[in-house]
């Protein structure tokens, strides 16, 4: 029986059609799980505050850590362009066991000194599992991609918030066991990776990463416009996650609001429901397009940042609502941002623009999570503290409202803008 291209071609559609949702909800799960770690000393800063005596600029390190360590990770990986030269399903297996490890640290870390070192190590070695990520489950989705890259930012909007969680089930058990256990979960997550992480049937090209182009990134208006969206997200998103457990403890206090583990559940579901807002940015980009999608994000992210103090007292239903309504939204157009470059750069050098906008994006979350803890000092109260996040939204959405109006936005979202 003759087969023709065509029919070849038709017969790989198919198949891939048939798998492609489920390898994504494979990979999402091993994300989860993975990225368990990254807040795993975040969840239990108070416990760690009273038993190493810990000060302000010492706690922010616990986070601040990560973000170094997962931007020199990432950078390192560029440079030699580790993705292309390991097999993903190794490089993505690996990192995450090596995180887990780094993470058990915390078991016999004695002060702030051996466990912000952990944390660094656990940042760079994440770095070989979430960048990775994206890219094997682009070449699964042709079209849909959109969906499908909310769906792992998701994912990890979700093993962010487990420590939280395990915090909150927890609450009368030693800070221990949230370290434990997000350690066996990133070690779950390592094994789910090893066996299932392949890539599709449409693969790209080898991702060079070139510094001599870095510059080309800032010279196109159109990447610049959509590096500002990124930016402005960035500064908002993990000071806002990094700070949020201490805040709405100050906050039910306020409220006299006083239940065991009541903090660390509502600072779950806040980060949690984020998910949502990754499925739904996804969604909506694919639809309506991405520069919409992302300002519209932005502009309710920003509200909420605005909106907080304001319910800081209570009423603790307005106060619940919104937090979910900011966890929603902050994180909602994560993923489009990295589907912009995609569309908007020279496919010749799209790794480096991709690494230039990740490099800059989590270096900007560590003087953002650096000034958090400042600003409440200042204040003299935590209530007001998070307005310093409002002017990266409102800089993220005004980038992206412009980039709407140049023809250049054509190319995103098959036209879509």
């Amino acid at each position: 029986m003759h087969t023709t291209p065509s029919t070849c071609t038709s017969d790989l559609h198919r198949s891939s059609d048939a798998s492609r949702w489920g390898v994504l909800a494979i990979l999402s799960i091993a994300i989860v799980l993975s990225l368990t770690t990254w807040f795993s000393a975040t969840a239990i800063t108070p416990e760690l505050k009273r038993e190493w005596h810990l000060s302000p600029f010492a706690i922010s390190w616990l986070t601040i850590g990560v973000q170094i360590g997962f931007v020199c990770g990432a950078l390192a990986a560029s440079l030699v362009n580790l993705p292309d030269i390991v097999r993903l399903n190794w490089l993505m297996a690996v990192s995450a066991l090596l995180a887990a490890a780094a993470n058990a640290t915390l078991l016999t870390a004695h002060g702030p000194v051996g466990a912000v070192a952990a944390r660094i190590v656990t940042g760079f070695a994440l770095a070989g599992v979430y960048p990775p990520a994206l890219k094997v489950v682009s070449t699964w989705f042709n079209r849909d991609r959109g969906i499908a890259l909310g769906a792992v930012v998701g994912a990890l909007t979700i093993g962010s918030s487990m420590p939280h969680l395990f915090r909150s089930l927890s609450a009368a058990v030693d800070w221990r066991f949230v370290v434990k256990i997000s350690t066996l979960a990133t070690s779950v997550g390592g094994v789910l990776l090893w066996l299932f992480a392949r890539e599709g049937p449409y693969p790209f090209g080898r991702a060079i990463f070139d510094p001599r182009q870095a510059g080309a990134v800032f010279r196109d208006r159109d990447l610049l416009l959509a590096n500002l969206g990124y930016f402005g997200h960035m500064w908002e998103l993990y000071a806002m996650w990094a700070w949020l457990l201490v805040y709405v403890n100050e906050a039910l206090g306020a409220q006299h609001v006083w239940l065991l583990g009541r903090a660390s559940f509502l600072t779950f579901v806040t980060i949690g429901t984020g998910a949502f807002g990754c499925l739904l940015g996804g969604i909506l980009s694919d639809r309506i397009g991405r520069t919409a999608t992302t300002a519209g994000m932005m502009i309710a992210s920003g509200a909420c940042a605005l909106a907080i103090g304001f319910a800081f007292g209570g009423p603790s239903w307005l106060f619940i609502m919104i937090l979910v309504i900011w966890g929603v939204s902050v994180i909602g157009d994560s993923a489009q941002f990295s589907a912009m470059i995609t569309e908007l750069a020279d496919q010749r050098f799209v790794g480096t623009a991709l690494s230039v906008q990740l490099g800059l994006g989590f270096a900007l979350t560590v003087l953002a999570i650096w000034l958090v803890p400042r600003m409440a000092g200042f204040l003299g109260s935590w209530r007001w503290t998070f307005l310093m996040l409002v002017p990266g939204p409102s800089i993220g959405a005004s980038a992206m409202l412009l980039l709407r109006r140049s023809p250049g936005s054509a190319r995103l979202a098959k036209g879509m803008r």
